[in-house]
């Protein structure tokens, strides 16, 4: 079994998508180990500022004001540069909960704040893939379903 794989994507900003785990491969749980986004359109010639996150939990966590209680909460991204030198160079920080056993489907959400014309999203997420032993397998599935369930 390959350990680790990459999803990748573009999408349009204000919605989301479905990071598709369930029955991948029965006894294996995944983690996040990247998480990043890039623009689609017009790099360097415009301010932009573009977040995402991804959440195992029912509902996503809004990328544009994330909560770092929420248990849910596995990655967010900000991607962001100013129209001018004087507001500083390109910013491009993430933060990811590589800890996190990955077992049930997750959501991405993605958000350009460019007023009226809010560009699509380029997205990439890396994961590794963990062999779970005895129980562990069913305590990372119930501790994720219980997160989807709040």
């Amino acid at each position: 079994m390959n350990k680790e794989f990459v999803m990748r994507g573009q999408t349009a900003s204000g919605l989301t998508e479905i990071l598709n785990f369930s029955g991948l491969t029965p006894g294996y749980a995944y983690r996040m180990t990247e998480f990043s986004i890039w623009p689609s359109t017009n790099i360097g010639g415009t301010h932009m500022e573009m977040a995402a996150s991804v959440t195992a939990a029912k509902v996503l966590e809004d990328p544009s004001n994330p909560n770092f209680n929420h248990e849910g909460l596995i990655a967010t991204a900000l991607f962001s540069q100013p129209t001018s030198v004087n507001y500083g160079s390109i910013t491009v920080p993430s933060v990811i909960n590589d800890t996190f056993l990955i077992t049930q489907d997750l959501i991405l959400a993605v958000i350009d704040t460019y007023a009226g014309a809010p560009a699509p999203v380029n997205w990439q997420c890396r994961f590794v893939a963990e062999k779970l032993v005895n129980g562990e397998e069913a305590l990372a599935n119930y501790k994720q379903f219980t997160i989807s369930n709040d």
